[in-house]
């Protein structure tokens, strides 16, 4: 497990006690865009569903270790998914990172007077994106690379799978495998929140440079930001589920943000004191 999600929990302890680990799950959802976990109490934490780093033979008996145990999921209690934070099974992981987030939910109120707390807002939105700055993107954050194009910024997207990428966007693309050439000299560093699903994101946080704001922001972001705003994150860009059984019943019809954010869930931004 990766110290960033080891100390997010225990985060979680502190303030619910560890008791909050017995919490039965209500309900676990996969869906094509996000998945989600509600539990006893009606918090819900989401994360994002990665589809494309599961194998193509995904019904196989071959494949059954990694997938989560179906069916038999809710009425455990929340540490029976939280054992996976660490693992090397996507789906597995994105259910745990959806529990811890749930926790997350349940500590929201406890903690959110301690930060400055934006709500509908984009933590992308907080950035000065001056003339002469150099910009890096991590993964295809599509909206925010059309403003930096629009702004004519001087900007690299930093991504695993090139294909995800119009063909305009391909001149500012680079390997993953490059980030230790360029993160180190941007000025504003934004990284989707699925980096902490294929365990990137702390590699990624030691690369960033004294001075430059970085944006982690997706609906895996972490909900208690302690963890990251202590490695280097200035701005954490997550959702805050309101209504959870709303949220869930659109992600297993295949929904996605459009069909719930604005009524049913919220993005935040948390922002670095």
């Amino acid at each position: 497990m990766s110290e960033i999600l080891d100390q997010t929990l225990e985060r979680a302890k502190e303030i619910l006690g560890a008791e909050a680990l017995d919490l039965k799950i209500e309900r676990a959802v996969v869906g094509l865009f996000f998945s989600g976990v509600k539990l006893q109490g009606g918090a819900c934490g989401l994360s994002y569903t990665p589809l494309k780093s599961l194998s193509g033979a995904v019904c196989c008996p071959s494949q059954a270790s990694a997938m989560p145990d179906s069916g038999n999921i809710a009425g455990k209690s929340v540490r029976y998914l939280l054992r996976d934070l660490g693992s090397a099974a996507p789906l597995k992981k994105t259910l745990a990172l959806a529990a811890l987030n749930a926790l997350g939910r349940a500590c929201f109120d406890k903690i959110s007077a301690d930060y400055d707390v934006k709500f509908g807002a984009d933590p992308f939105e907080q950035l000065q994106i001056e003339r002469g700055s150099f910009s890096v993107v991590v993964g295809a954050l599509v909206p925010y690379i059309k403003t930096l194009m629009k702004k004519g910024a001087d900007f690299k997207i930093l991504e695993l799978d090139k294909t995800t990428l119009k063909q305009a966007e391909l001149p500012f693309y680079l390997p993953a495998s490059e980030a230790a050439s360029v993160v180190p000299r941007a000025d504003n560093v934004i990284i989707t929140a699925t980096t902490l699903i294929n365990d990137t994101l702390d590699g990624l946080l030691h690369l960033k440079k004294s001075g430059a704001k970085l944006v982690l922001v997706g609906p895996t972001t972490p909900l208690l930001p302690q963890a990251l705003f202590e490695r280097g994150v200035d701005f954490a860009g997550g959702t805050l589920v309101r209504d959870a059984d709303a949220v869930l019943d659109i992600i297993a019809q295949a929904g996605s943000g459009y069909h719930f954010l604005g009524k049913f869930a919220d993005k935040i931004t948390i922002c670095k004191g």
